[in-house]
This record gives structure tokens, C-alpha cells and sequence, in this order.
């Protein structure tokens, strides 16, 4: 049991970290971490609606007004399906690639400095362990 609340411990405060780092960028490109978060995911997909509402774990008419607001500030469009012309998706446009561009070179080296203090093998098995981690939740949702 106590190895199990050091375990807490430690990803609770490792969240905390990133996540202040996340917030404070987030805060520079008047982003929200929501936003942040879509973007992310945009980056290498142009997910359904219904499907981005999933892997935010949001309520569909949440996920509308985030795609409002992203595309009344030129980030994203939102797309018709090919197959399937009802089917509406989300693309983001050059300009939400670039602001996406330059939140990761600011978040970059501020990771790096976050785990800078580990061997090269531990942030090596850090990602590993990470990708593990979060590979394993999305089969469970």
C-alpha cells in the first residue's frame, strides 16, 4: 500500500509539473489546455466530430463550441465527409498548424529542462513507460 501512495505521489506531482508548464504556455497563445489538447490531436488527423468529442472526453455540444471558437480564430475548419457527406470533420488550417508549431517549440525545451536531470536510459524508459501508459487507457475507454 505505501508503495502504491509513492507511486501516486509521483505521477500526481509529475502531472502538476507538466501541467503548469502546459498552462503557463497555453495562457502566452490565449489558449485554453482543451484547446491545447485539440490541436495536439489535429496535428496528424482530421477526426469525425463524434470521435474528437470521444478522445477529449467531451459531450458533443462541447466539443461544438470548441470548434466555434478554434475556427472564428482561423485554427481549424470543419470539413464534409467524402464518403459520407453528413459526416462533419475537423481540419486545422495552416495557421492553426503554425500556432501549433510554435506552442511545441516553446513546450519543448521546457520538458527537457522538467526531465533534464534523468540519465539518457531513464527518460528513454520514461517514455516508454509513458506511452505504455496512455496507449493502455485509450483500449480501455
Amino acid at each position: 500500500m505505501e508503495d502504491d501512495l509513492g507511486l501516486v505521489d509521483a505521477v500526481v506531482q509529475l502531472s502538476f509539473a507538466v501541467h503548469e508548464i502546459l498552462n503557463s504556455i497555453a495562457a502566452d497563445f490565449d489558449l485554453s489546455i482543451t484547446q491545447v489538447r485539440m490541436l495536439g490531436i489535429l496535428r496528424d488527423r482530421e477526426p469525425g466530430m463524434l470521435e474528437l468529442a470521444r478522445v477529449l472526453s467531451l459531450e458533443k455540444s462541447s466539443v461544438t463550441g470548441l470548434v466555434d471558437r478554434a475556427e472564428a480564430r482561423g485554427l481549424v475548419v470543419r470539413t464534409r465527409g467524402v464518403d459520407d457527406g453528413r459526416a462533419v470533420h475537423v481540419r486545422m488550417t495552416d495557421h492553426g498548424q503554425e500556432l501549433a508549431r510554435q506552442f511545441v517549440e516553446r513546450l519543448t525545451p521546457q520538458i527537457s529542462e522538467l526531465v533534464g536531470g534523468l540519465p539518457a536510459r531513464d527518460r528513454a524508459q520514461l517514455v516508454r513507460s509513458a506511452g505504455r501508459v496512455v496507449a493502455e487507457r485509450q483500449l480501455r475507454r
